[in-house]
């Protein structure tokens, strides 16, 4: 029987991009730091629960930029030692943590606005209109940054989904100065705030959905693992594929593994390479690994049974 191991992959590299996302990030970084500054100084004189949401959000965007920042570093780093794959994850697990602080915020959040619905204090609604407006400005520069970088690294879509959030929680801010000022109703504060609370909640269970299913070994979203098998084992000389695994190192690198069995007279190392490149065309995962076997030969049979 003939054995053919094959290791096929074209590499995964963020190069240019990443050090392009990183700039993005930074400008971003610093827009957010400089007005969540000035917005707490406001939040708190203003006496404006949604303000000071807002400026919470706000300080979890910076957390999570810099974490982003951090993790693209880390997962530039080539593999080496016990990390055969580098620090690739470094970059999910900075989308779990961005989710895990959504999570965390939006329930506090929802807290203390139920506590102000039901004892609402005054606020000074005219400079809460006015910082919410230069909150908008603000976000919508630092969101307009951000689309531009790479949004299939879970990494960077996490960042970006703070912003988009804090974009519409000042929407909604500035929304509730209005009706105070207009209606003298206190309680439109709250209101917004448990609005800024529920679209963290969505953003935080998007990203936590998406980090785990690679952390979980999911197959990619989009890609079908039989509908891959039922691929490879209709390809001429191909006996059974089994053991197929298909997942996510990270964002951006799926990667596959199966056991291929092909007919006696079948080139097993065309078999490989011919299935590999298949694989890349139609699915688009460039790292795969094969096992490519011969199908055993009849084996004749002997009769142990003594002669007369």
């Amino acid at each position: 029987m003939s054995h053919s191991h094959g290791h096929s992959h074209a590499g995964h590299s963020h190069g240019a991009s990443a050090d392009a996302d990183r700039g993005k990030l930074a400008i971003a970084l610093a827009l957010i730091l400089a007005f969540m500054a000035a917005e707490v100084v406001t939040g708190i004189v203003a006496n404006s629960l949604a303000l000071l949401s807002d400026a919470a959000h706000m300080l979890t965007d910076a957390a999570a930029i810099g974490f982003s920042l951090v993790a693209i570093d880390l997962a530039q780093r080539p593999a080496k030692g016990r990390m055969t794959f580098g620090l690739k994850r470094a970059e999910i697990l900075s989308a779990q943590a961005n989710g895990i602080t959504l999570l965390v915020l939006a329930a506090i959040i929802a807290i203390e606005a139920v506590r102000r619905l039901a004892s609402p204090p005054t606020v000074d609604a005219t400079l809460i209109l006015i910082v919410a407006l230069a909150g908008i400005v603000v976000n919508l520069a630092a969101t307009a940054t951000l689309a531009r970088a790479n949004r299939q690294s879970l990494n960077v879509e996490g960042s970006f989904q703070h912003i988009v959030t804090d974009l519409f929680a000042f929407v909604g801010t500035a929304i509730a100065a209005a009706i105070i000022l207009l209606t003298g109703f206190d309680r439109a504060d709250a209101i917004a705030s448990l609005l800024v609370a529920a679209l963290m909640l969505r953003s935080a269970v998007g990203l936590l959905r998406d980090s785990g299913r690679i952390f979980l070994e999911a197959s990619p979203r989009g890609v079908d693992p039989d509908q891959i098998g039922k691929l490879m084992a209709s390809q001429p000389g191909v006996v059974e594929v089994h053991d197929l695994h298909v997942w996510e190192v990270t964002s951006e690198f799926p990667a596959l593994s199966a056991h291929v069995t092909v007919e006696p007279d079948t080139d097993c190392h065309r078999a490989r390479l011919e299935i590999a490149e298949l694989i890349r065309r139609e699915f688009a995962i460039q790292h795969t690994t094969l096992q490519v076997e011969h199908e055993p030969e009849q084996l004749v049979q002997i009769d142990r049974r003594p002669s007369r």
